[in-house]
């Protein structure tokens, strides 16, 4: 994908943070980044083996996030009236 479209499926990133996280998974052997070597610039990102080896991983972890949120936001909400000062 090219940048842009990242910070469209991504939603809320701003560029720095998405160039910093980009730029970490492809120093993390996760992401590959394609630079064409053109101008305008024309720079692609896909998952390498190893980050593909992660989607499973990270589905079962999204699908309990999903499944728990009431949960979680249940505890913050009780945590934050026992705790207003925090």
């Amino acid at each position: 994908m090219r940048n842009g479209e990242l910070m469209r499926r991504v939603g809320g990133i701003s560029q720095k943070m998405l160039t910093q996280t980009l730029r970490e998974l492809e120093s993390n052997g996760l992401v590959v980044r394609d630079d064409r070597g053109t101008v305008p610039p024309n720079v692609e990102y896909r998952l390498s083996g190893l980050g593909q080896s992660l989607t499973s991983t990270l589905s079962v972890l999204d699908r309990w996030a999903e499944e728990n949120f009431p949960a979680l936001d249940a505890a913050r909400e009780r945590y934050l009236q026992q705790n207003p000062k925090r």
